[in-house]
């Protein structure tokens, strides 16, 4: 990490600082950032690398013409049945009335309303009030959830699995994602990050991707997984 800096928002967090003290170790510098919108003064065209909550890091992206890696959410409704275990599929706002409840409803736009179960289509409707109504959102059936786990991907390989919530085994989740990766159908990124879920009946299943750059590490090793999120941003400008 030498020479390259790591840029965090300025709010203490746990799970950042853990990256960051690894960076530091390891010869980098570490540039805790509150007015993110801002362009930093960094004094060096090295390379940077961003890891915080998705406003911060989406503005500060933008601010310093870098590129964030992100998987595509909606390519969860793209996967087949063996990896999800449950119908999703991608709908309009316009589209809630053809839905049975509950149901849990995503949008394909970042935080523009809850993501979570929705009990009613009422419940549904008020949350969604003022959004537009051709605005496309993931939805599926509901699905058990004993014990979820999180996953870090670096080009197509585990870095580390960390089970987050509940119980369960973690070799046996190991060999579900390691099977997902091998037989896939669809393109990912350099680099994303999996959260999966398990219940006695269906077995392990993906839950949701995400961006490594925005990923908690939900007990995961820094130390396995900092150059997932070192590869979460690309430099085009940076000597």
């Amino acid at each position: 990490m030498n020479n390259e800096f790591l840029l965090i928002p300025e709010k203490a967090d746990i799970e950042r600082e853990s990256i960051a003290k690894l960076w530091d170790k390891l010869g980098g510098t570490v540039i805790r950032i509150g007015k993110f919108w801002e362009p930093p003064k960094l004094n060096h065209n090295h390379p940077i690398t961003i890891y915080g909550n998705d406003t911060f890091s989406l503005v500060l992206a933008q601010v310093l013409k870098v590129e964030l890696i992100s998987p595509n959410d909606a390519l969860i409704a793209d996967l087949q049945q063996k990896w999800i275990k449950r119908p999703i599929q991608i709908i309009r706002h316009n589209a809630l009335n053809q839905l049975t409840y509950p149901r849990f409803i995503k949008p394909v736009q970042p935080k523009l309303f809850q993501s979570k179960v929705y009990a009613t289509l009422n419940e549904a409707e008020i949350a969604l009030t003022g959004i537009n109504a051709h605005e496309e959102m993931i939805t599926s059936e509901v699905i058990a959830i004993d014990c979820e786990a999180r996953v870090f991907i670096l080009n197509n390989q585990i870095l580390d699995v960390s089970l987050y919530e509940g119980n369960g085994e973690v070799k046996k989740a190991v060999g579900f994602i390691t099977d997902f990766l091998i037989n896939k159908s669809i393109d990912l990124p350099k680099t994303y990050d999996l959260d999966v879920g398990y219940n006695n009946s269906d077995g392990w299943f993906i839950i949701e991707l995400n961006a490594t750059w925005g990923a908690g590490l939900n007990g995961c090793n820094p130390s396995k997984v900092i150059n997932a999120i070192k590869a979460a941003t690309i430099n085009t400008n940076a000597t």
